[in-house]
């Protein structure tokens, strides 16, 4: 069975020992997961040099005490978030220039021990930077087949469009895929989820130009908001304090208890199953966390429980 799923390696290295995260590695592809999300720049706010790269480097550990595994596999990384300067992060952040693509892609892959990876992300936007610089530094990646496709991440819906369209008008590859966060939950209307960057979140202008771009893939960040569905330890963030968000928990509770699962359950099969459908990316921390997460892309809802889901509001 394949699943719509990608394991966020964020933690992997830095707060996820190595033994823990190897075992939780084998475990995803030994069930069937192909795609692992990964960043140039993970996790540099956890490491005592103030620089990312820990995960990248304990995925290639892994990928080489797992031979023939790399072919079972699909890597996603990013760049475009590294810190130039320890502890000064975003106005150091490396950004998007064709020097600091090709070097990033250099360090990704020497770190990784592969050749090449199937999708490369801007991480975030960076207007330091002309659109037609990175957009053509994209390309040669492609062109030199160190990777697969591209996509882009906490990225206005204006900056998607108009990147599409000079790679388009150039003959250039352009992004075919877009990361943000998504969730079931919806912040309070005037804010947006404290836990993304600027233009991270899946507003109803990128949920409308991706129905009008169905070649675009949706992959959702922090669908789970860091386990606040379902521990008591982690209350919601201020923004999700309004009536709405009662109601729509207690739609999710009302078909966890006819599905005979969870909340976690139902928000990954929502987003797996929805218009457009989404591939949610989960960090786990133990073996358990990531059957659940597999088990929730797995379920199938009915028309009439995602109908409920939708209406609550």
């Amino acid at each position: 069975m394949t699943y719509d799923i990608a394991l966020g390696a964020m933690n992997f290295g830095t707060v996820q020992d190595e033994r823990r995260s190897f075992e939780i590695l084998d475990h995803f592809v030994d069930a069937g997961g192909t795609w692992i999300d990964t960043a140039n720049c993970y996790a540099f706010w956890e490491h005592p040099s103030g620089f990312g790269g820990q995960s990248e480097a304990l995925l290639g550990r892994w990928l080489a005490r797992r031979p023939g595994v790399r072919d079972r596999i699909r890597i996603s990384t990013k760049v475009g978030c590294e810190p130039t300067v320890a502890g000064r992060f975003p106005e150091s952040a490396e950004g998007l220039s064709a020097a600091v693509i090709k070097s990033g892609i250099e360090g990704s892959l020497r770190r990784l021990g592969t050749d090449h990876v199937e999708l490369y992300w801007a991480h975030k936007e960076d207007r330091r930077t002309p659109l037609e610089e990175t957009v053509g530094a994209f390309d040669e990646l492609v062109s030199a087949g160190l990777v697969g496709a591209l996509g882009c991440s906490n990225f206005a819906v204006w900056q998607v469009e108009r990147a599409r369209q000079l790679a388009h008008a150039a003959g250039r590859t352009g992004f075919t895929a877009v990361q943000q966060h998504l969730t079931y939950l919806q912040p309070r209307p005037g804010t947006r989820p404290s836990v993304v960057h600027r233009f991270g979140a899946v507003s109803d202008e990128v949920v409308d130009y991706l129905e009008c771009h169905p070649e675009m893939t949706l992959w959702a960040y922090t669908p789970l908001l860091a386990g606040r569905y379902t521990r008591s330890d982690r209350p919601l963030p201020a923004e999700y304090d309004h009536p709405g968000t009662q109601r729509r928990l207690a739609v999710l509770d009302e078909i966890a208890a006819e599905t005979g699962t969870t909340r976690n359950h139902v928000v990954l099969a929502w987003l797996t199953g929805g218009h457009p459908a989404a591939i949610p990316i989960v960090g786990v921390s133990t073996i358990e966390q990531l059957g659940q997460a597999m088990a929730g892309v797995a379920l199938v809802l009915g028309a009439e429980q995602r109908e409920r889901l939708d209406a609550a509001a």
